[in-house]
């Protein structure tokens, strides 16, 4: 059992200390990166809250035998719920936070949410899996885990945008939720309709998708990451409406 906790958490824990060393011109407090890690495993019970009355619509459903069956499920069961539910908590965490002052920070505490949910997702997993869940947790340590990885960073870059920045606000806000959305039913749908494919060809083209869908996004997400670094290291005052930064009043050491 230990070993399974381990293999669950420990690739989100690896992209949340990664984030976190990437952040290098002023680092989050670490109490505020458990913060969001919470939001995070908070924002799984939260998707609940959509994902079960669109079933109850009938806009997707568990089962499904065809390409658009396995859309549906991608979407409405995964994709929109899930990534409705990180934006919700990613409000939650800065709304009242003052060290959230660069624009890099809505990319470190949108990871940090979506890490809490793709830990808490990868022990369901796991445990469930049974005496696969080697298997399983290598395959999700190499894909569903960093996927979950890039939507936080894709919602995290234009909700930054939409926070710091008075042109474009409901264009980015927009685009905070579209992104992730997007990206996450295109890969939850190529595995889901990879399920049910009986022909080899289209199944192996599916994969060949799925692994440069992961390589295109690994590509964007860095990119993102390094322009909103950027942009931080030209302001070093941070993008607080005060006369000094954020970090003339808080000490970012703080542990409470």
């Amino acid at each position: 059992m230990l070993l399974i906790i381990l293999a669950g958490l420990l690739p989100a824990a690896i992209l949340v200390y990664h984030i976190y060393k990437a952040d290098y011109l002023q680092p989050e407090p670490p109490a505020q990166i458990k913060r969001a890690i919470i939001f995070g495993i908070g924002s799984i019970f939260v998707s609940m809250l959509f994902s079960v009355p669109f079933e109850s619509f009938g806009l997707f459903s568990n089962t499904y035998t065809t390409m658009s069956g396995a859309f549906r499920l991608a979407l409405f069961g995964a994709g929109l719920p899930e990534e409705l539910a990180k934006l919700i908590m990613l409000f939650l965490v800065v709304r009242s936070n003052p060290y959230f002052d660069e624009k890099m920070d809505g990319i470190v505490y949108a990871v940090c949410v979506s890490m809490g949910f793709a830990g808490f997702e990868n022990l369901t997993y796991l445990g469930a899996a049974g005496t696969d869940w080697v298997g399983v947790s290598i395959s999700r340590a190499l894909l569903a885990v960093p996927c979950h990885y890039y939507n936080g960073v894709f919602m995290g870059y234009f909700f930054a945008k939409y926070w710091f920045e008075s042109e474009n606000k409901l264009s980015n806000l927009f685009w905070a939720l579209a992104a992730p959305v997007i990206t996450h039913t295109l890969y939850d749908f190529t595995l889901m309709y990879m399920s049910v494919e009986s022909s080899p060809i289209v199944s192996t083209l599916l994969f060949a998708f799925l692994i440069y869908l992961c390589m295109q996004m690994l590509k964007w997400s860095s990119k993102r990451i390094s322009e909103h670094l950027d942009e931080d290291a030209r302001n070093p005052d941070g993008y607080q409406k005060s006369e000094k930064s954020a970090r003339d009043f808080y000490d970012r050491s703080d542990r409470v």
